[in-house]
């Protein structure tokens, strides 16, 4: 990667493009911290590798609002953002410069990249997202970094949480018995967040699918009166007979943050008028 970003072209599309990454393996906050700023726009696409589904090439997910396919087609997180942006569009597609092509074809005024740090051959706005605290710098394996942790200052926005953005959890139809069971990566930290009457924690690999009728067993088991689990989670629940009792996870960002952003696509666009 690190040669990459040395000697790699980076093509330039004649839409403003914002990436949402991180540097570090796991769940940094990536798919909230997407639905709450493409909310504040109008006609945004946004395109993700869609890590998980059970499908190949590109897939339209939803087209303003619109769902045009399913959880296993699009994967979780994909779906997840389209459930909960009823104005933009969501790509899932390996090939990133087809889903901008088609983007821009069905008339996208800005585009945003889920997890696109990395793909360094294409001109954007960079923000990267930063926990709270970092105890190990070192690289995969050795460390939980992708690549050298300095490369975030190839980014225009590092943006850390706790300072830059907040997560606020609520939780949807709470039982005094609950479930937890949640296919996301690092899932204890979802611990800070926890509501009393959790009887037990089942964690299975991120992205991982639901089996019904083993959750019900284990509901059994444990005498528990609902599921509890997380948006991206859900998503995969669809037609299931059970009781849920969700996560909902909604991100704050900064105003500066967000006036940085504003600023790149207003500058953006002034650029192409005058092409």
């Amino acid at each position: 990667m690190w040669i990459r970003r040395k000697i790699v072209i980076r093509k330039k599309f004649e839409v403003p493009i914002i990436s949402v990454g991180n540097l570090i393996v796991g769940g940094s906050g990536k798919t909230p911290f997407t639905i709450a700023l493409a909310a504040r726009y109008d006609d945004v696409y946004i395109i993700s590798r869609g890590y998980g589904r059970q499908s190949e090439g590109l897939i339209e997910v939803s087209r303003r609002g619109r769902i045009l396919t399913d959880v296993k087609q699009s994967g979780d997180e994909p779906m997840l953002m389209a459930i909960s942006l009823p104005h933009a569009s969501v790509i899932v597609s390996e090939d990133r410069h087809k889903a901008i092509t088609l983007a821009q074809k069905n008339g996208a005024k800005l585009i945003m990249l889920d997890d696109g740090f990395n793909r360094v051959e294409i001109e954007k706005f960079e923000i990267v997202l930063e926990p709270n605290e970092i105890k190990n710098f070192f690289p995969f394996p050795a460390g939980p970094f992708r690549e050298f942790w300095f490369s975030k200052k190839y980014a225009d926005i590092v943006a850390k949480e706790g300072r830059d953005f907040f997560r606020e959890v609520r939780i949807v139809d709470p039982t005094s018995r609950m479930l937890l069971i949640t296919a996301i990566s690092n899932p204890q930290r979802l611990d800070p967040f926890l509501p009393e009457g959790v009887v037990q924690k089942i964690y299975l690999p991120d992205h991982d699918y639901f089996d019904e009728e083993e959750i019900r067993r284990l509901m059994n088991e444990g005498s528990a009166q609902s599921i509890l689990c997380t948006s991206k989670d859900r998503v995969k629940m669809e037609g299931f007979k059970l009781p849920i009792s969700e996560m909902k996870l909604k991100l704050e960002i900064n105003d500066a943050v967000l006036k940085r952003v504003d600023t790149y696509i207003r500058n953006s666009m002034e650029t192409m008028k005058v092409k």
